[in-house]
């Protein structure tokens, strides 16, 4: 962004602390009662006055606020500063507005957002805008940077014998006219009806905002950085603005409809926002790219669900189109120079809403900074396949956590990838490219910066680059040798019996070719014989005869399957699918040890004989009536024999994160409430493996397949026994080989093979088939074991 030109005054020397009375800048007047019941003032407002004789630069400065009893998670809000006072002149600053008063303030020399108590707190002058850390008198007058302090009320916080009291909602604080200071609030401050005055000298209801009622060709008192503010809230949501101006850098024509505008003239606060969004709901916009607008309408904040971050937006609006073919604002470049390594602030998993930007410091501050401006990646690598959405993501830091493949490897939860940016097409006519991860977008592709529900930041590209075909292909794995049981696990998104063809073909070969025909696929999401339709079939004989069948037209074998009808409608996913899991295996090379007796509601066990462990149901299911597995697919065990060898399978499909915070949120850190279920269910199953090892310290266990979280989490830790029980199999790959699924350009584990200790002699791999690209058979990386059946059972 640009910075701003100084203005022509002569500057006075700033003071270097607030031990002696200040003869120049000074908080003349504290009202945080705006808004509030009974008040006449909408808005909250802290006055500075100029005692000298000589202009005061504001620039570098700022006003703070401190609740007047701050707690060890207080923090000061921060309004930055610009401009100067004039000698023996005033200076306005507009902070949070409430939902009652009558009478705008005059219009602010600057706007901020903090919500001020009427009744008590703190206001700072200082020189700086980094956030004040005191939260003491004596330590704030320790603090070379503060050139004035108030505290009013009861405040912990202020100069000299006590905060000066009296204030409320409908009385502010304030000097004497000559503004007297001698550090000592009680005395110096005074109680009285609010009489806030702008650099102009205007008193209260001269502002609104707008023109005054002139020139209609002529830009109101208000400008997009005043609507955008220092937070992610604009201090001015809720009011009605007055004849905005920008140039309109991008169009929606089409779903949300609206158009961006951007003032080319800029604050010099990179905390401030030039760009904003201007609804016109149902209504296709009439401008187009390049046109000088004026816009009036209310500002508002939207948000497009109750976890997410709001856009600032322009609503109901009247636009006056001045001139055309204007040029456009130049876009800010996101790259590695720009974009920071820290994600996000923290509020304790609360709101980051009120809190100041710095854009410096945290990618989600950056990002937000430039709502609504225009932005621009080169070069940018893609690390999030095409969707059906026509979006597709990429990274602006190409250093970040990369993949071999080309994807960007989510490798915790304190350090998310902070480069990637999600990518649509603003122009109907020019979709976005059918890329895979790996490829490039070559050249420049830039466009307004949105917010959405879903990806966070987007690149509403009005100019998109070029495909480049990284050449991306799909892996195949290692036939298995003759003495290594192969067993896979193949997550094959509500396959039923009514898909399409394709579908079946696609999934075969990948279970045939790709993963070269493993003895035992544990497979997840298979749905009954008429998938969705809601009729009370649970059977899946149809569905997994057809798969079997696809399978031996791919060239694999004739494979046999097991599994467990689910009872109607209890297991959850897709409504009348009765999803559950179920084994394919190869009888010519695995067998597989019939126990009848285990249903939809009774669990398996485990018998110790004097051959080792064995189940009293083959399939069954883990403690199906827990309510650990309520509305959640029941995991299914299996026992099989390869070379003399007993082997127990135990597939799984955890519950899904549905429900948890966005990391891109407004919550911070976000709140993870699916977690809960799979831990109690990864607790079952660890329970069941311990009942295994219990019953036989040797025996050869492989747990598999989609557990819906991390190999970093807390439900992966509770499953092996904090690795003492079972190994996941994904942590012996390198980091950058991490991951079976894509999300939100994040390659990420959610998929897993996790052995017993029995199991030393085995070959592990992830077989990329689908994930990383734009035409997918599923959504999910299937992946396989190897295992040497005579070694690892030694005794």
């Amino acid at each position: 962004m640009s910075t701003g030109v100084a203005g022509a005054f002569v500057l006075s020397a700033l003071p270097a602390a607030s031990a002696a009375p200040s003869t120049d800048a000074l908080i003349a007047e504290v009202y945080g009662g705006g808004g509030n019941s009974g008040a006449t003032l909408t808005r909250d407002f802290i006055e500075l006055g100029n005692a000298g004789t000589t202009a005061y630069d504001l620039t570098g400065h700022s006003v703070q606020y401190l609740p007047g009893s701050p707690s060890d998670s207080s923090k000061w809000g921060v309004t930055a500063l610009s401009g100067s006072i004039a000698p023996g002149g005033r200076f306005l600053i507009a902070e949070a507005a409430g939902s009652g008063g009558t009478t705008a303030l005059p219009t602010p020399d600057v706007t901020g957002s903090i919500a001020m108590s009427a009744t008590k707190g703190t206001v700072a002058l200082v020189n700086g805008t980094d956030p004040l850390t005191c939260k003491t008198a004596a330590d704030c007058a320790a603090d070379g940077r503060i050139v004035d302090l108030v505290g009013y009320g009861t405040a912990v916080v202020r100069e000299g014998s006590g905060p000066v009291a009296g204030s409320s909602n409908t009385a502010s604080v304030a000097r004497a006219a000559n503004l007297a200071d001698t550090d000592d609030n009680a005395v110096d401050l005074a109680p009285g009806a609010p009489t806030p005055v702008n650099s102009a000298g205007e008193g209260p209801g001269s502002g609104d905002g707008g023109d005054d009622g002139g020139d209609p060709t002529q830009p109101g008192a208000v400008r997009v950085h005043d609507i955008q503010g220092t937070t992610r809230v604009s201090p001015l949501s809720g009011q009605t603005v007055t004849a905005v101006p920008g140039v309109v850098t991008g169009v929606r024509a089409a779903g949300s409809k609206g158009y961006w505008i951007q003032d080319p003239t800029p604050d010099g606060d990179p905390r401030t926002s030039e760009g904003v969004f201007v609804y016109t709901g149902t209504v296709a916009p009439t401008v187009t790219v390049g046109d000088g607008v004026l816009v009036s309408g209310k500002v508002t904040e939207y948000y497009p669900n109750s976890a997410s971050q709001s856009v600032t937006e322009i609503t109901a609006p009247t636009t006056t189109v001045l001139s055309t073919g204007n040029p456009l604002p130049s876009p800010v470049r996101l790259d590695a120079g720009s974009v920071p390594d820290d994600y996000a602030p923290a509020a304790g998993g609360g709101s980051i809403d009120a809190l100041g930007l710095e854009p410096q410091k945290y990618a989600l501050d950056f990002y937000e900074s430039l709502e609504g401006m225009l932005a621009e990646v080169v070069d940018a690598r893609v690390v999030g396949a095409t969707t059906s959405y026509e979006e597709v993501w990429v990274t602006a830091k190409p250093a970040e956590n990369p993949a071999p493949r080309g994807g960007t490897v989510y490798g915790s939860y304190d350090r998310p990838n902070t480069g990637r940016i999600k990518v649509m097409s603003l122009d109907p006519a020019v979709a976005v490219p059918r890329a895979n991860v790996g490829d490039a977008l070559s050249g420049t592709t830039a466009g307004p910066l949105d917010y959405a529900s879903y990806g966070g930041y987007t690149l509403q590209a009005t100019r998109l680059g070029s495909l480049v075909d990284g050449g991306l292909e799909r892996e195949v794995t290692r036939k298995q040798k003759g003495k290594e049981l192969a067993v896979a696990t193949y997550n094959v998104e509500n396959l039923d019996a009514l898909d399409p063809q394709e579908k079946f073909d696609r999934l075969a070969e990948g279970v045939a070719v790709n993963l070269a025909s493993p003895d035992i696929v544990a497979l997840e999401e298979i749905q009954d014989d008429n998938g969705p339709v809601n009729d009370g079939t649970v059977t899946a004989e149809a569905t997994l005869a057809r798969f079997a069948d696809a399978i031996v037209a791919a060239g694999g074998p004739r494979y046999s399957w097991r599994s467990v009808a689910p009872e109607n409608n209890e297991d959850g996913g897709q409504p009348g699918g009765n999803i559950r899991l179920a084994y394919l295996y190869n009888p010519k090379r695995v067998g597989f040890t019939d126990r009848p007796g285990g249903d939809a509601t009774t669990a398996t066990s485990v018998v110790s004989t004097k051959k080792g462990a064995r189940l009293t149901y083959s399939p069954g299911r883990i403690n199906p009536t827990s309510p650990a597995w309520e509305s959640s697919r029941k995991p299914l065990v299996g026992e099989f024999t390869f070379h003399g060898e007993r082997v127990f399978v135990i597939a799984n499909h955890f519950g899904s994160k549905g429900g948890d915070q966005p990391l891109h949120g407004r919550y911070q850190e976000p709140t993870r409430s699916s977690e809960a279920k799979r831990h109690q269910q990864a607790a079952e199953v660890n329970a069941f493996v311990d009942e295994l090892l219990a019953a036989d310290a040797r025996a050869q266990v492989v747990v598999l397949g989609d557990l819906n979280d991390f190999e970093f989490s807390r439900t992966t830790d509770i499953l092996t026994g904090g690795g003492e029980v079972l190994t996941p199999l994904i942590t012996t790959l390198p980091a950058a080989e991490r991951y079976t699924y894509v999300y939100d350009g994040n390659a990420q584990t959610l998929d897993h093979i996790l052995t017993s200790p029995a199991v030393t002699a085995y070959s592990y791999d992830v077989v990329h088939v689908n994930a990383e690209f734009a035409d997918q058979a599923s959504d999910h990386d299937p992946q396989i074991v190897r295992i040497d059946v005579k070694k690892s059972g030694r005794r």
